[in-house]
């Protein structure tokens, strides 16, 4: 996908898992036409921003997700760096710390040469599901999920996904879309979500 300025590319779509199940092709989930903003947004009260404190761990009850999170950098091609292992996922250390002010990016594998990976459920959560990203200042960020939607790499809508927000929100994006064994999944399943409330110690407050 193209960056435009924005976001270097994702790296992480590179899929070599395809299980054949008799001649037809077992691929991730992919997200429900009702889970897309143009079906409505989830409109769970927003909570005020977090000062940054570097994630830790991730948690999608839904999807029984419960991984460390990894900081990511960027590879010599300028594209994001791909978090080692299937079942281990990372966040952007270029950009916002999910629960401060700003778009924060969480990105992980559909599946690697074992088979499903850390986030091949991603495209089944539904609005209103819950993401936590326990941080190292103790407080649990508690999102909650806005919208999924699935793009195909030339049609991806970066300003959408990566734009500047006035709140707290957060980005998990993996593979998804269609599977070209040549090259790999030609496009990423992108759930959309935003800072609903907080768990442990209290934050200091963030000045407008």
């Amino acid at each position: 996908m193209k960056s435009n300025g924005l976001l270097p590319a994702l790296a992480v779509c590179a899929g070599v898992w395809l299980v054949q199940n008799g001649a037809r092709p077992v691929t991730p989930p992919a997200p429900s036409a009702a889970e897309a903003f143009a079906a409505g947004r989830h409109t769970d009260a927003a909570a005020p921003p977090l000062p940054p404190s570097p994630p830790v761990r991730l948690r999608i009850p839904r999807i029984a997700v419960d991984t460390p999170l990894a900081r990511l950098g960027l590879a010599a091609d300028g594209s994001l760096e791909v978090p080692s292992g299937g079942g281990a996922a990372g966040w952007y250390g270029g950009g916002t710390t999910p629960g401060a002010r700003g778009t924060a990016i969480v990105a992980g594998h559909v599946d690697d040469a074992d088979g499903p990976a850390v986030f091949y459920g991603l495209g089944t959560l539904k609005k209103g599901n819950r993401v936590e990203v326990l941080r190292e200042d103790g407080v649990t960020a508690v999102f909650t999920v806005d919208a999924v939607e699935v793009y195909e790499n030339d049609a991806f809508p970066d300003r959408k996904v990566y734009g500047a927000a006035r709140g707290a929100e957060l980005r998990v994006i993996t593979c998804g879309g269609p599977f070209d064994p040549r090259t790999g999944y030609r496009g990423n399943v992108v759930a959309f979500a935003h800072l609903a409330g907080v768990r442990g110690p209290v934050p200091v407050p963030v000045r407008s």
